[in-house]
């Protein structure tokens, strides 16, 4: 398999959806506990990377395999061509299984570096990522698919960017002593984490609304049944807009209570970007035209994000 067929496969533009989450986890992180890990950080990163390359190419393969039109998919050497190059169901799966395996050593030595609470939300984020794609009726078949990427990769990334830096901050715990298992909470900082990982979650969950907007009529044709389909076109653009001003009504709240430093309100400038994209988005619902409008507005959002967490950063050092 040439680099340009796996890259493919893996849809790595895609990637930049669990991208910026790790760096506005890590930059919180800093700012918040004053702690930065940077073998933890590290080894996060490969081991989330390559979780998420496998769960697309997994995906990408079952989609496929269940597809009643194989022209929508390319990946058996039977039917179509990725960059030119026919790849085998064989390569496909020898590819995804190496690929899994490595991220699973990586979350491993990660769990040897921290503790135990790694391992429970790792694998809370393996099992979502997983029925997402396999099994008989995955979650992105479902009007659920929204919910579980936007919370796994909108909290969970930032939740496990910050903690695998600030795991002795006093944010969580879990104990096995014994044959007791004790888990512990503090309910204001991880209610902390969940407010300023909002945005996050709320743009990444359109990237799949978008998708599945765009591809309505062709998912039901192809027996997958997604949010569009329970609440209708018109009510799914609706939720699509108010996602991204709950993004910013996010923001001024975690400024407001003190989560974040008054510097991120430079963020609301990115209204404007957004708000045009947005209504090239409510003239037309086309995978090929607008689609691409939730990446741009999700790129806009987190950008601003991180550049303001970064200034933030810098002013509280000065």
């Amino acid at each position: 398999m040439s680099i340009p067929a796996f890259l493919k496969l893996v849809e790595i533009q895609t990637k930049i959806a669990s991208v910026f989450p790790f760096i506005i986890g890590t930059l919180f992180a800093v700012y918040q506990y004053d702690l930065f890990n940077w073998e933890n950080t590290l080894i996060f990163f490969g081991s989330m990377l390559i979780f998420d390359l496998t769960t697309t190419a997994i995906n990408n393969y079952m989609d496929y395999r269940k597809a009643t039109n194989n022209h929508d998919y390319d990946y058996r050497t039977t039917s179509n061509v990725i960059g030119q190059e026919r790849i085998s169901e064989k390569t496909v799966i020898i590819t995804i299984f190496v690929m899994f395996l490595i991220a699973t050593g990586l979350g491993v030595w990660l769990v040897v570096e921290t503790d135990l609470l790694v391992l429970l939300v790792g694998f809370v984020c393996f099992c979502i990522g997983i029925l997402y794609t396999f099994g008989p009726v995955p979650l992105s078949r479902m009007p659920l698919g929204e919910i579980f990427s936007g919370v796994t990769m909108g909290f969970g990334i930032v939740f496990l960017a910050i903690y695998v830096n600030a795991y002795d901050a006093g944010i969580a715990n879990l104990i096995w002593s014994g044959e007791w298992v004790t888990v512990k909470v503090n309910i204001i900082e991880v209610i902390r984490i969940a407010v300023v990982s909002l945005p996050c979650i709320f743009t990444i969950a359109n990237i799949m609304l978008a998708n599945n907007i765009c591809d309505l009529e062709e998912d039901i044709r192809n027996h997958r049944y997604t949010l569009p389909y329970y609440i209708s076109k018109k009510y799914a653009v609706i939720l699509f807009n108010a996602l991204y001003y709950a993004s910013f009504a996010a923001i001024i709240v975690s400024v407001i209570i003190g989560f974040l430093s008054p510097i991120m309100l430079v963020t609301l400038l990115a209204i404007i970007p957004v708000f045009k994209n947005l209504q090239k988005f409510n003239a037309e619902q086309i995978k090929a035209k607008t689609f691409v409008i939730s990446i741009k507005n999700f790129v806009v959002m987190n950008s601003a994000i991180v550049v303001c967490l970064a200034a933030s950063l810098i002013f509280k050092y000065i």
